[in-house]
């Protein structure tokens, strides 16, 4: 059993979290969140240091890291705002810990580069948070592309539609996520799991256009080694393909590859466990890994 320790605990995804934390057998100690409406901890621990200042989180690592062996947090798990998640990985690794970061784990790309230099010096890991990578259906997607393409190497690029409609409420663009500067925009915010999927499946990024760059939706083109792809991000619940209602599902995810339907809209409840599954085997997803979805979707906001 390994402790955790959590940073942002008020937020929409901190809870998938906990779950995982609970799920793969271990204890979460204590959580850090300026916000003290915290008490869904309480569903799945029922003894958590809290702590609403990120100073006295930083000071108790401290001291359990030279306290006896069994009190030291193993992990961190970073669940806060994404203009954060820089400086709260280096305080992990800084704290002796293992870092564990939800998307995207940086911003910018150049921050990567340094979270390498703080690796080097302190020796530890950083993890990130590349859930689809770990979906069934989407990894047997992607043996058979790779199949297909070893049998018949001159094959036509594919032709690939995404399509990802996440309906949010005006808090959306009053809150840190509406600030490009803080959240990185639509195509970093929503978008970094689905850019990352799509060279994952169909390799490095050749060019990028972007069509239509409005405040709830963006919309654009993108060249990858195999495949051509026409994407849209929205949060707008009138871009849903349906009536949003009010506590049923709100999200629309749609991947056409030549014009059939890739079928993965189940399957996502249990993936953040089998993300910490596999960081606690050894075989998660690090800098280099998130690295060139990072790079598109700073392109992406930089494109004009």
């Amino acid at each position: 059993m390994k402790n955790f320790a959590l940073i942002g605990a008020a937020g929409y995804v901190a809870p998938l979290h906990m779950q995982a934390i609970r799920e793969t057998g271990n204890r979460l100690v204590a959580v850090a969140d300026p916000a003290d409406s915290v008490g869904i901890l309480d569903k799945h621990f029922l003894d958590v240091r809290y702590f609403p200042e990120i100073e006295r989180f930083d000071r108790h690592l401290e001291k359990l890291r030279h306290g006896p062996a069994e009190g030291k947090i193993d992990y961190v798990s970073i669940c806060s705002p994404n203009y954060l998640h820089d400086a709260h990985v280096r305080l992990a690794l800084r704290s002796g810990c293992i870092a564990i970061c939800e998307k995207p784990l940086v911003i910018n790309p150049w921050n990567l580069d340094q979270l390498a230099q703080v690796v080097k010096e302190t020796g530890g890991t950083v993890n990130t948070i590349l859930q689809l990578r770990l979906h069934p259906i989407l990894l047997a997607l992607r043996k058979n592309l790779i199949q297909e393409r070893e049998k018949s190497p001159q094959l036509k690029k594919k032709k690939v539609m995404l399509t990802y409609v996440t309906g949010r409420g005006p808090w959306y663009q009053q809150s840190w996520k509406g600030s490009e500067e803080r959240s990185g925009g639509l195509a970093t915010n929503i978008g970094i799991h689905f850019f990352d999927l799509l060279i994952w499946l169909f390799g490095e990024v050749d060019s990028v256009g972007v069509v239509s760059r409005m405040p709830l939706e963006i919309s654009g083109e993108l060249s990858l080694r195999y495949a051509d792809v026409q994407w849209m991000l929205s949060v707008d619940f009138n871009r849903l393909p349906f009536t949003a209602i009010p506590g049923n599902n709100t999200t629309f995810r749609s991947i056409t590859i030549d014009g059939r339907e890739v079928a993965f809209d189940n399957g996502f409840g249990n993936l953040h466990t089998k993300s910490y599954e596999a960081i606690l085997s050894g075989h998660g997803f690090g800098i280099e890994d998130a690295r060139p979805a990072i790079e598109l979707v700073h392109l992406i906001r930089h494109t004009v």
